[in-house]
């Protein structure tokens, strides 16, 4: 019987060991600074919370208002967005699951796709901005909301496609022995069976969107006053905070905070609604 080395088990064990510890030690630190920063964020942005925040519009320079404006047309662009990149997202996920999984050009999509999700949302402002607001001669609404869906599109390509493959293909094989057609075998069959994961794709992407502010800058701007006009510029919370923090007055500076948290809280409710949604659900 082989005599065990003692020496190379005592070095095992001591590199274990400090390896353990760094790896706890840098997750400590950086939890430790996340916890700081929502710490601040609620203290700073819990004292501003008021009915006047929803109530009232923003404030000129040294007087206290509310945030009403810009959180309609957060709500407002980020509406818009969903609906113009959703549909375009679950299209072409659905075509490269369900159409051409094999094909060449689904490979091609994917690369792209993939180029798309990293790619820095400033870089989609600028080319929206040369495509639609230069052309047109002055920043809207409309640019806003294109930026946006922009971004949300890749979310929903790689969800569709992901939750579409993970359906059995058993299924699919029921329903063409019964004749079905493949249309109504993706609407019927493999859509019920992902729908919530397809949900939670949309809800990811609600949530990517809805803390951008450098593709608004260079579409949307920013109106400092109510309007829902869509052909010109128009109020967004992520542009209002960005203004309002980098002012000299502290109401400002306090609005930010507080529009902040709501923004804050909106992302949290959405990412723990769409972790529920693809939770695995265990079957009675």
């Amino acid at each position: 019987m082989p005599v065990p080395n003692i020496s190379l088990y005592s070095r095992r064990r001591r590199r274990n060991s400090i390896a353990m510890t760094l790896s706890i030690g840098a997750t400590l630190f950086g939890l430790a600074w996340l916890v700081l920063i929502l710490a601040v964020l609620l203290w700073k942005g819990f004292s501003g919370l008021s009915l006047a925040v929803f109530t009232e519009m923003t404030p000129p320079p040294g007087s206290a208002g509310g945030l009403l404006n810009p959180i309609v047309g957060s709500l407002l662009l980020t509406t818009l967005a969903v609906l113009i990149g959703t549909p375009i997202g679950i299209l072409a996920g659905t075509y490269m699951a369900e159409y051409g999984r094999h094909d060449r050009l689904t490979t091609v999509v994917r690369f792209i796709n993939d180029i798309l999700l990293s790619a820095p949302s400033i870089v989609i402002g600028l080319f929206i901005y040369e495509i639609m607001v230069y052309p047109m001669g002055h920043f809207s609404g409309w640019a806003g909301a294109v930026a946006l869906a922009v971004i949300v599109i890749p979310v929903v390509v790689r969800t569709t496609e992901d939750m579409l493959l993970l359906v059995p293909d058993t299924l699919r094989e029921a329903a063409a022995s019964i004749g079905l057609p493949r249309s109504l075998m993706i609407g019927r069959i493999a859509y019920r069976a992902a729908r919530a994961g397809m949900v939670t794709g949309v809800l990811l992407a609600i949530a990517r969107i809805t803390g951008e502010t450098a593709p608004l800058m260079f579409t949307a701007l920013n109106n400092q006053f109510w309007s829902l006009n869509l052909n010109a510029p128009i109020a967004s919370l992520p542009a209002v905070i960005f203004q309002f923090a980098l002012s000299p007055y502290k109401e400002w500076q306090q609005l930010a905070w507080t529009g902040a948290l709501i923004i804050t809280l909106a992302v949290l409710t959405l990412s723990i609604t769409a972790r529920i949604l693809a939770a695995p659900r265990k079957s009675t």
